[in-house]
């Protein structure tokens, strides 16, 4: 009997997990049928996409970057075939073993390799992967002669180039790979594809015109993945070529004068605003930057105290000095607060009623009897602290804003910073107290709050000298795109001032000319054989405030705190072409360190017009 049970009840064990087992073949078929016939009856239409998908893919084609040029045609701005060198893992057996081989051949270093092992993660195995850029002759000729491994080759691309080196930096910026940020702003498809994106300068103003527009083509890979065939659904469109304004002459002439200094000098069209040399020094290589700067190449720009990467012409911002006394002068003769033929006699320095504080001219002797013309070619203070007293601060404002002092003037690449031109207004929001009768004085001097720009200065002595038009600065002169003709960019005009009398102008221009020609004035020195003729304003402008007892030594201070030079002008008197304005910073003497700089870049600039 109890074998009899054990039998039925090991059957009755067995039929139960037969039907269990029978219950789950047939349940994992259902699945799988059911599977089979969504993937292949219900939605096969759209895995067959997805799988023509894996196989056939979409990619952008970046356009070729634009060229830069000057106003003569002269190539900023290119881009040049270079070659990199690239490593392809799935190739390599032992990544170490190559990493030794070519740094024994001095072809990478360990900061080549540790930038290759970070950036590896977002390549496939089967991509080529750059480690060096660039390589030089010597380099290539290495690599070729030598025993290479598989897997690692040169592979030729295009980069951004600049064959002027330094010269003309501050206004062309440079290139250099993209950021997060720039992929924020720059996300739309024409950008897809896209590594390298103008930082500063012209790159960056003009980044979408010189950028062109992406194409695309469509790629097949076989079952591992590899690209097989390449086909062109769209080309891409290259990028437009740009003829700035500058003359690259005068540039690399104002460039080499500034050489050893700290400063800048702006050269415009006196008629238009086009821009024909707009230099900041110290200067760098742009070229250090394209396919990323070193960290060594990199601290050494941010460590200097010369600041090389500051733009001086519109980010630099310095006490005008003198330089500003004819905008002031025309002022005061527009408000009827003095009349062409206003005199005052020069001590050497001026009081102001109940007033302690002595306001002391530049000439301790005093200048004797000036008249308005004299108060400019001697550059007498006493005349201005008088003039200023009289006018009011506000007046001085209203009058010296029409010149854009205080404002951007609107130029064509970005960074430019407004200076500072005082008010009662302007000093409750920015300092919460009342202003001071003293302080109008000084400002009538150009010092004290007033802050500007060298372009600034230099658009003010154009619009003198064209009696009236305040143009914007302007750097892109015209432009190509898709090998159409040249189009150019507009003359705008920004203020034109309201002068009631045409014969104040004469006034004020007959003062600059006797700074050059006049017997006292503060520039005679530069009234040689030249050819042409020019009127100017010298002016030293202090960077701390002195004891009115004290003289100023220069030897006595440090560098960062001696005088700035300042010298503005425009030539030539009649028919006048172009204005400058040269700033030095920390050099002393306007009249010693800086008008001889605009003097000889006047004298290049009717050189090179004559043989032109």
């Amino acid at each position: 009997m109890d074998t009899l049970a054990n039998k039925e009840y090991e059957q009755r064990i067995f039929l139960s997990r037969y039907y269990i087992a029978i219950g789950f073949i047939v349940l994992i078929t259902s699945v799988i049928i059911a599977r089979i016939y969504n993937l292949q009856v219900i939605n096969h239409q759209h895995y067959l996409e997805e799988a023509l998908g894996n196989q056939l893919a979409k990619r952008p084609i970046p356009p070729f970057r634009g060229k830069i040029f000057d106003r003569k045609g002269r190539v900023l701005a290119d881009n040049k075939l270079a070659y990199r060198l690239t490593i392809t893992p799935e190739k390599i057996k032992d990544i170490n073993q190559v990493f030794v081989k070519y740094k024994e051949q001095g072809l990478i270093t360990d900061k080549h390799i540790e930038k290759y092992l970070k950036v590896r993660k977002n390549y496939k195995k089967f991509d080529q992967i750059p480690i060096k850029y660039n390589l030089s002759e010597e380099e290539m000729a290495s690599f070729l002669v030598s025993d290479n491994s598989v897997g690692v080759d040169i592979e030729p691309y295009f980069q951004r180039y600049y064959p002027e080196a330094s010269s003309a930096v501050h206004i062309l910026g440079y290139v250099s790979k993209m950021s997060q940020e720039d992929k924020e702003i720059f996300s739309d498809e024409n950008y897809q594809g896209t590594d390298y994106i103008g930082k500063i300068g012209i790159e960056r103003q003009y980044e979408e015109l010189l950028h062109g527009s992406s194409g695309t083509k469509q790629i097949e890979r076989n079952v591992d993945g590899r690209i097989i065939d390449t086909d062109i659904i769209n080309p891409s469109k290259p990028g437009a070529n740009l003829y700035l304004s500058i003359d690259l002459d005068l540039q690399k002439k104002a460039e080499e004068l500034l050489t050893g200094k700290r400063g800048a000098i702006v050269v415009v069209d006196v008629n238009s605003g086009e821009l024909l040399t707009l230099a900041s020094s110290p200067i760098y290589d742009p070229n250090l930057f394209v396919n990323g700067i070193s960290v060594e190449d990199y601290k050494s720009l941010t460590d200097s105290k010369d600041i090389p990467q500051l733009n001086r012409t519109i980010q630099g911002l310095y006490p005008p000095g003198s330089t500003i006394k004819p905008m002031v002068l025309l002022a005061g003769l527009e408000e009827d607060v003095i009349k062409d033929n206003h005199v005052v006699f020069c001590r050497g320095f001026t009081k102001l009623p109940n007033y302690s504080r002595k306001f002391n001219d530049w000439k301790k002797s005093g200048h004797g009897k000036v008249n308005t013309q004299e108060s400019i070619a001697q550059s007498c203070d006493v005349f201005y602290y008088e003039l200023a007293d009289e006018m009011g601060i506000d007046k001085i404002h209203d009058n010296l804003q029409n010149f854009y002092f205080g404002k951007p003037t609107g130029i064509d690449i970005p960074g430019e910073k407004a200076g500072v031109l005082p008010s009662k207004i302007w000093k409750k929001i920015n300092k919460n107290e009342p202003w001071y009768r003293g302080e109008t004085l000084i400002t009538g001097i150009g010092q004290g709050y007033t802050t500007v720009s060298p372009l600034q200065l230099a658009l003010a002595t154009a619009a003198i000298a064209n009696k009236g038009y305040l143009y914007k600065p302007r750097l892109l002169k015209n432009y190509s795109s898709d090998n159409k003709d040249l189009i150019s960019t507009k003359t705008e005009i920004i203020n034109r001032l309201p002068i009631k009398d045409i014969h104040h102008w004469d006034d004020v221009i007959s003062g600059m000319e006797k700074t050059i020609y006049g017997a006292n004035g503060t520039a005679r020195r530069l009234n040689t054989d030249q050819k042409y003729t020019f009127a100017g304003k010298t002016g030293t402008a202090q960077v701390f405030g002195l004891d009115p007892e004290e003289d100023y030594i220069a030897e006595k201070y440090e560098e960062h705190l001696r005088d700035h030079a300042l010298f503005n002008a425009f030539a030539p008197i009649k028919n006048p072409e172009i204005a400058i304005a040269v700033i030095v910073e920390n050099a002393g003497s306007g009249s010693s360190k800086a008008a001889p700089l605009a003097k000889a870049i006047f004298d290049e600039y009717f050189k090179n017009k004559e043989t032109n």
